[in-house]
């Protein structure tokens, strides 16, 4: 397929001639006065062009087996292929609860198919920047993440950071710190990483925000000594909105933004948490915000079912640990809508350990482990055999004369 759809972000332009009234000076003479200039548009942000990440459009033409790698499942002794395992949300693990079937593992990004193999059936298809920003991750190693070969790269939309991510990659055509446009050419669609094979090659691509400076603290704290080696650009610590139906919302309205996207997001969930100073998920999305400058002893945060953050509030209750306050009643426990964060029914819950955990990484309210005891050393002898002594020679017995 030849181009790429593009969702274009262009000013919405308003009549720029000159529009005059009349305006009678005296009795006899009129003079042309300009009429007051029509309020601008609001500014949007520089940069806000969007592209799809390969020549797969079939998203724009509402064609979902088309545009969505299909995932295989084995449910109940039926096997099957279906495509909506590549969407966005709670679209994988089916298990069955009574009468109803549900999807318990929520996949945080969308599955983008091939539309180009070579005669072995290998994808040829290039993946490209969504967008304008900085590569600030190219994980070149197929075997050091799940998502096999993958780039990350920054955008700079004026409110705050966003990240793309692009996974599962056969070959990385770019490098960190390298400048990229809308439609820069970051690598070729592949099948590394794990549970992915030539068949079922595709591009999981995500847009995320970053919940803390400080993963590689947390990390340690509850994975030693298990390594890190993407760093801060770790899929745990980078959480996705539905990129797929932000392109979809984006091209049909070009003056939304990411943030006004995240924020019409519905929560899941709501927990308040003990002030401790400055959020830093604060300070990089102020968006997130509301109220913020009135002093309060805690925190409300909103979640949505992805995990999210939605929308921070200052609250009047007093709590000593994070507390959910609210969930969203779906007939069934939320740890099936919630990412296994929350546990409990009706509108009310309680943190698993995974969530506790979730929300010290969303407000960096953790203590920094110690460092690991040094394993004593070791020392090696080398065992020799001992001398053998040798018994002094006898005197020569003197001849008799």
């Amino acid at each position: 397929m030849l181009g790429v759809f593009r969702a274009v972000l262009l000013p919405m332009f308003r009549n720029s001639l000159p529009f005059f009234v009349l305006t009678c000076l005296g009795s006899s003479v009129c003079a042309q006065s300009p009429a007051p200039a029509p309020t601008p548009p609001p500014a949007l942000p520089a940069g806000m062009t969007l592209v799809l990440p390969t020549d797969n459009d079939a998203l724009f033409r509402n064609d979902g087996p088309a545009f969505y790698m299909f995932v295989d499942r084995d449910f109940e002794k039926v096997k099957s292929t279906p495509w909506e395992g590549g969407q966005f949300g709670f679209v994988r693990g089916p298990v069955r609860l009574g009468d109803q079937v549900i999807q318990m593992h929520f996949h945080e990004g969308i599955d983008i198919a091939p539309i180009k193999r070579d005669a072995a059936g290998e994808p040829l298809d290039e993946v490209r920047s969504i967008s304008q920003g900085e590569v600030v991750h190219a994980s070149t190693s197929p075997g050091a993440s799940n998502y096999g070969r993958y780039v990350v790269v920054r955008h700079d939309w004026g409110q705050g950071p966003f990240f793309s991510l692009y996974a599962h990659l056969s070959q990385i055509k770019v490098e960190s710190g390298q400048k990229v446009e809308p439609g820069t050419v970051l690598g070729t669609m592949g099948h590394t990483g794990s549970g992915i094979d030539r068949r079922r090659s595709h591009t999981h691509a995500e847009l995320d925000m970053m919940f803390s400076s400080r993963f590689d603290e947390w990390h340690t704290k509850n994975f030693r000594p298990s390594p890190n080696p993407h760093g801060a650009w770790n899929g745990l610590n980078l959480y996705g909105m539905n990129v797929a139906e932000f392109f979809l919302a984006h091209r049909n309205n070009p003056a939304l933004t990411a943030a006004d996207f995240v924020k019409q997001t519905p929560p899941a969930w709501k927990v308040v948490v003990p002030r401790k100073g400055e959020l830093e998920i604060l300070k990089n999305y102020p968006w997130l915000g509301e109220g913020i400058d009135q002093s309060s002893p805690s925190w409300e945060i909103s979640v949505a079912d992805s995990g999210l953050p939605v929308g921070i509030k200052t609250s009047a209750q007093t709590v000593t640990k994070p507390t959910v306050t609210w969930a969203k009643d779906e007939g069934i426990s939320h740890t099936y809508h919630s990412r296994g964060y929350v546990s409990g029914t009706g509108e009310t819950g309680t943190l698993t350990g995974s969530g506790a955990r979730f929300i010290e990484l969303l407000t960096g309210d953790f203590e920094v482990p110690p460092p690991l005891p040094e394993k004593p050393k070791v020392t090696t002898t080398t065992k020799t055999k001992p001398a053998i002594k040798t018994p002094p020679k006898a005197a020569p017995k003197k001849k008799k004369k």
